[in-house]
């Protein structure tokens, strides 16, 4: 059989964290009952006139320059006419002709090496309502509560050739996307959307094959999943003497398979023509400043800067700065406690311990900065003892306590008491009297049976390091 090549661009849909939709003053919150957020304009009913969301132009350009985009001085919005229920006006209004960026490129890291996947554009445009499928009684019902909310699209050049480079792609983007604020990039809630366009080609060549397109991706999973299924299927229809037809295939990720949905439409089949209702978008030099001056440090930079200025390893600097809220709770927790390495340590261990067993990301953390930082502090000085400090941490993660509330009341502070300490050790000592001796023999483990005799005596309360020096102070 032939070796082939695969080609894949990426159509990314981001869902853009204003409070109104871009067109009208309607919320844009997940998860409100059906309908309800909703108005005569993104209803499309006759009469109605559209307002441009002057945030919706901020984040969009906002994102082109994190990308390195061109951006577009004077854009202008376009109709793109097509027919689908969950569509209420019956058209789209998009960018077509002078999209708001142009000709970006992101550095993505794979084991492979770094690449370059370069961005062909990024266009504003409004969201469509959501069918909901009733199986049971055969019928679709309309949610109008998505359509207006405002998107970006960011279509990528051809550049990825297999799923592993369009992951670490679209992980990139997510995460220049959230530092940004732009977007929380939610694949579960559809906040983040990626259409894969796939084509196959006989390795070595530089024609692209014929591409199809992949909907309904909602994880990174689904993507590689659908990734490979596509390209085995296209590679069995070529092996096979068979033609691969362009069109818009929808994926059932439970069934791993994928079916025809429509024949691919190009530009023309949406007769798209210049937006009647809205005036070209001019974005000034001072405009285009003022949005430059908000750009927060990215990912990148902040990775360099922790492992520089905070001596963090370069794995620690790498799991903290892949989530913005992490990040910025370590950065905040150091500066309160001056102990950036020991903050590190809770977020590597405790925190993503709890994340993982609560099935959590990262930025669902609550945990206070002033909070972790007290903590930090405390476990530091020996206040509490490492089991207490874990349990404190636990609390905090789930309830969000004040550490040091929560320690006094439930009376969790070390025993500070030498001479009570003595009393618990004298007589673990004397219930113990191999383990002592073993000790005497050279058998320096045996210390730590008789430290966790103490500590269990005490009810973790003891301080191991006063316990450790009176144990060796009298066994020698």
């Amino acid at each position: 059989m032939k070796q082939y090549e695969t080609v894949i661009g990426l159509e990314v849909h981001v869902e853009l964290a204003t409070k109104t939709k871009i067109f009208c003053g309607c919320p844009t919150a997940f998860g409100a009952s059906p309908n309800t957020h909703t108005c005569p304009v993104c209803t499309g009913l006759p009469g109605t006139l559209p307002v441009l969301n002057r945030q919706v132009v901020e984040y969009a350009a906002a994102v082109g320059i994190a990308t390195g985009c061109e951006i577009t001085r004077e854009c202008r919005f376009d109709r793109k006419n097509y027919f689908y229920p969950d569509n209420p006006q019956n058209y789209q209004i998009s960018q077509l002709y002078l999209p708001i960026c142009r000709s970006g490129r992101i550095r993505i890291e794979t084991p492979s090496g770094a690449k370059d996947i370069g961005i062909h554009e990024i266009h504003m445009e409004e969201d469509a309502g959501k069918l909901v499928h009733d199986e049971w009684e055969d019928v679709s019902y309309v949610d109008y509560n998505r359509a207006g909310v405002p998107l970006i699209e960011i279509v990528s050049e051809p550049d990825m050739r297999n799923a592993e480079e369009v992951i670490a792609y679209l992980e990139k983007l997510r995460m220049i996307i959230q530092y940004l604020g732009a977007s929380d990039c939610k694949l579960q809630e559809g906040s983040m959307r990626a259409d894969v366009n796939l084509s196959v080609r006989p390795a070595g060549t530089e024609q692209f094959g014929t591409r199809t397109e992949m909907k309904n991706l909602n994880s990174f999973k689904a993507v590689t999943r659908a990734i490979a299924n596509e390209r085995s299927r296209q590679i069995g229809i070529l092996e096979s003497g068979g033609t691969v037809v362009q069109e818009t295939r929808r994926w059932d990720d439970a069934g791993e398979c994928s079916y025809a949905m429509r024949s691919k439409e190009d530009a023309q089949d949406y007769r798209y023509f210049p937006e009647p209702d809205l005036l070209p978008v001019r974005i000034s030099e001072e405009w285009l400043e003022e949005i430059r001056a908000r750009q927060p440090e990215l990912r990148d930079a902040r990775y360099e800067r922790y492992q520089k200025q905070y001596g963090l390893p370069d794995y620690d600097a790498g799991i903290i700065t892949s989530s913005k809220r992490m990040a910025d709770l370590f950065e905040a927790a150091a500066s309160l406690c001056g102990k950036p390495k020991k903050v590190s340590n809770w977020l590597m261990g405790e925190t993503m311990r709890l994340l993982r067993e609560n099935g959590q990301e990262p930025d669902e953390l609550s945990i206070l900065p002033e909070h972790l930082a007290k903590l930090v502090s405390i476990a530091d000085s020996g206040t509490v003892s490492n089991t207490v400090a874990k349990e404190v941490f636990e609390e905090m993660f789930r309830n969000g306590i004040d550490p040091e509330v929560y320690i006094e009341e439930k009376g969790l502070k070390n025993v500070q008491d030498e001479r009570k300490l003595r009393e618990v050790l004298a007589k673990v000592i004397e219930e113990n009297p191999k383990s002592v001796s073993d000790y005497r023999n050279g058998k320096q483990k045996a210390i730590g049976f008789l430290v966790g005799q103490a500590m269990k005596a005490m009810q973790g309360k003891a301080d191991p390091g006063m316990v450790n020096r009176i144990l060796k102070e009298w066994m020698r």
